[in-house]
């Protein structure tokens, strides 16, 4: 194995399989960890870890679309479920990562968590049902933080059905004594704004976008390191790292992507590595303003 030193160890197993199953294994999603997203993970096991009180901190996570905040929280969900499984009998339900609906609705805020459950319910019930269903499900299954994804989503609905579902988080909040977490692009900070009591609960913490530093430069290493290609690949020089930040825009689902697609090129020409001129060939994939350019 010593001609795949560029591989992380974990990962050189993957080079017995066929070329077909190899590039399968590239479009896994898979975690890499790096200094922000351990920030965040630091907090989040900060906040699911403070003690029960009337007014529990509560944290707004935001950043521009497909930057990695979703796999972050995702993360630290199942981590922490694998850390407390020995200590919990079935049924517990430390964390409940539920998605916020398409629109300010209260309803559906909570059928979105009773769904997290796999518990019956009545969509056709009334919204104080469901509210309590959702109330006496996180007391029996011990909840300790309630996470939001897709926090923005709110925006979708009035101004006064963004106050009524604000006011639900707050009383779940209050009635459980519990952290709850959003997550969502940067607009959803103007959710908070809907009353300054919501504003003053939540802390908010920023996923920002790429510089073009050495922290870019080992993240480029890092991904390089999961790629299962028989060839070292060139990506630690300047021009490389430069071209990948500006195709990418510092984006790191976009700078993933990227890869990939590059890495499976690299399988089916034959030539299995990722160079400058295969990243070049793949500006197309680089983001305009929410579009795709293509590159002639």
């Amino acid at each position: 194995m010593n001609d795949l030193a560029h591989l992380h160890p974990d990962f050189r197993h993957v080079m017995n399989l066929s070329d077909q199953e190899r590039m399968a294994f590239i479009n896994q999603p898979r975690w890499i960890g790096y200094t922000a997203a351990n920030q965040i993970l630091e907090a989040l096991n900060e906040l699911v870890e403070q003690p029960k009180k009337p007014r529990m901190l509560n944290l707004l996570l935001v950043g521009e679309p497909n930057n990695g905040k979703t796999t972050i929280v995702r993360h630290f969900h199942e981590q922490y479920y694998k850390a407390t499984e020995d200590e919990h009998p079935e049924g517990f339900k430390p964390i409940i990562l539920a998605e916020s609906p398409p629109t300010a609705d209260e309803k559906g805020l909570y059928v979105s968590i009773l769904e997290r459950f796999l518990t019956p319910y009545r969509i056709s019930d009334p919204t104080v049902k469901l509210r309590y269903q959702v109330i006496h499900l996180c007391r029996v299954c011990k909840v300790k933080m309630l996470i939001i994804d897709e926090f923005h989503s709110l925006l979708a609905g009035s101004a006064i059905k963004q106050r009524e579902l604000m006011n639900a988080i707050k009383l779940l909040c209050n009635e459980l004594m519990i952290p709850i977490v959003a997550v969502g692009t940067t607009e959803a900070v103007r959710v908070l704004h809907t009353d300054p009591q919501h504003a003053s609960r939540f802390d908010v913490k920023t996923l920002p976008a790429w510089k073009l530093d050495n922290e870019f430069a080992k993240l480029v290493l890092s991904v390089e390191r999961v790629l299962p290609l028989k060839r070292s690949s060139s990506l630690r020089t300047a021009e490389c790292i430069q071209l990948l930040h500006a195709i990418s825009g510092g984006n790191l689902g976009n700078l993933q992507r990227l890869l990939s697609t590059c890495a499976i090129a690299a399988i089916k020409n034959g030539s299995e590595q990722v160079s400058r001129d295969l990243i070049a060939q793949h500006m197309w994939l680089r983001p305009t303003n929410g579009l795709r350019e293509t590159m002639r």
